[in-house]
């Protein structure tokens, strides 16, 4: 199940071909208890997601880290398909690095992919000596079986926008991956495609000004970050930095899957636009807004205008479909990108959210809705928060969606997911026509974890997926 390919590796040759993979059947994310008040070490659940189980929709494992207070964040693999077609290699170990305590966690998911075991533990020590990097993000696997992870921060905490190395089969860290003294004023996720000798990097804000919560004055002051940096992939350095128009906090990055493909699209979660950056005709790269979600004109919260606030954004394996969530507005939205420079909506589903019906909050003016949404309630629960982190099925018909962000984040906009935990939800997605439904014979309620109340948060299959998954 670690490997698809036992003669080929890791991964699949192609994106569409990946399509054809099997179904998934079980789903790791990590839980949090980080600014919960329990007093827990963070976790790696497994939730079965085969409808044919007796166990379907919930949690079968839970893997407890042997640290407090790390905030699990975003996952990654050892090797994936940017590896296909070299045999020594599996698929077998989840990289999971620590947003605050900047530690990452190397799981063995390959011995038994039901119930991971901790394989290695690396120290911050380790990235701070010999990067000077901390406040660990997004892990990707490259090509040549090297593990490589993007830092928000340095060992003081201050902005810091650069990326170390772990050797794929040891895991130690073998130094930065850009060229000394070239790393980015911010950091948070990237993208590479060395078919076109490029990556593309975004910027959220240094640690020490998101890490206890959102303050408004910190966006006027410019401490948030409205570019992304094209860099090239050989030489190691920024070639561009794209200013965008009504970017501000780009998220997650994401290139088309095709590797011909020259463009792709991020996420800008305050200002609440899809950017699209694309190779232009002079051979430098350009970006430019495709899509706006309005703010709403409120009353009963943080600001007289509610952002949609953009969290999470996929592309389907196909290059057909944009996927991205609201958090704040609490929808998840489908977009047809046939057309990039154009996307067209093709479905929506409101999932919760700070403006549904009988919440603190009254929707005074709104461009989009006439009506404020139902309260989402599955199973007979009513769903706290909103949706958050995405991810979607190989073959594109299924979207499991989580509603955690960030635990300090969660407390300030939702303190009830503290009180309550956060949920997992699967939306069956129509790929013929376009459209969103939820499942209503699916949750996974973390309000009710053995040790109390968690904080769930990315989503990653045994197999790969599509932000996982590189094609070279």
């Amino acid at each position: 199940m670690a490997t698809k390919c036992g003669k080929c590796g890791p991964g699949y040759p192609t994106p569409l071909e990946a399509m054809k993979g099997p179904r998934e059947e079980i789903v790791y994310l990590p839980c949090i208890y980080r600014n919960t008040g329990i007093e827990a070490p963070d976790y790696l659940a497994t939730v079965d997601v085969d409808p044919k189980s007796p166990q379907y929709s919930q949690v079968i494992h839970r893997l407890p880290m042997p640290y407090l207070k790390d905030e699990l964040h975003h996952s990654g693999w050892n090797t994936c398909s940017s590896c296909f077609g070299d045999s020594t290699k599996s698929r077998n170990k989840l990289m999971l690095p620590s947003f605050i305590s900047s530690r990452v966690y190397v799981v063995d998911v390959g011995s038994d992919p039901r119930a991971p075991k901790l394989h290695k533990v690396i120290e911050p020590s380790e990235f701070l000596n010999k990067c000077n990097l901390g406040n660990l993000h997004t892990s990707h696997c490259l090509a040549s079986g090297e593990v490589m992870i993007s830092a928000l921060g340095d060992a003081q905490g201050n902005a810091k926008g650069g990326f170390v190395l772990l050797d794929g089969e040891t895991f130690e860290v073998k130094g930065t991956w850009e060229k000394p003294g070239s790393e980015a004023p911010m950091g948070y996720d990237f993208w590479y495609q060395p078919r076109h000798n490029v990556m593309v990097s975004t910027e959220w804000a240094a640690p020490n000004v998101f890490k206890d919560g959102f303050n408004p004055a910190h966006v006027e002051a410019g401490l948030y970050g409205s570019s992304i940096n094209v860099w090239d992939w050989q030489r190691r350095e920024i070639i561009q930095t794209l200013q965008m128009k009504d970017g501000l906090i780009p998220l997650e990055v994401r290139f088309l899957h095709d590797p011909a493909a020259t463009q792709g699209f991020v996420g800008c979660a305050l200002s609440s636009s899809i950017q699209r950056f694309y190779k232009n005709e002079g051979g430098t790269w350009s970006v430019e807004k495709v899509i706006q979600v309005p703010s709403k004109k409120v009353k009963g919260w943080l600001l007289p205008e509610m952002p949609g606030l953009i969290t999470d954004i996929l592309v389907s394996l196909d290059d057909r479909f944009l996927y991205f969530s609201n958090w704040l507005h609490g929808d998840i939205r489908q977009y047809d990108i046939s057309n990039p420079q154009k996307p067209r909506l093709a479905g929506q589903i409101f999932l919760g959210g700070s403006i549904v019906k009988g919440g603190p909050v009254q929707v005074l003016e709104d461009q989009e809705l006439k009506c404020q949404p139902e309260p989402l309630v599955v199973k007979g629960k009513r769903v706290p928060g909103g949706p958050q982190m995405i991810q979607l099925s190989l073959d594109g018909k299924r979207l499991y969606v989580t509603s955690s962000l960030y635990s300090a984040w969660d407390k300030q906009f939702y303190p009830d997911l503290i009180r309550e935990g956060s949920v997992m939800l699967q939306i069956d997605v129509d790929t013929a026509n376009g459209g969103l439904k939820l499942n209503p014979n699916f949750l996974v309620d973390f309000g009710k974890e053995p040790l109390g109340p968690a904080l769930a948060h990315e989503l990653r299959y045994p197999g790969g997926d599509c932000s996982s998954d590189i094609w070279i």
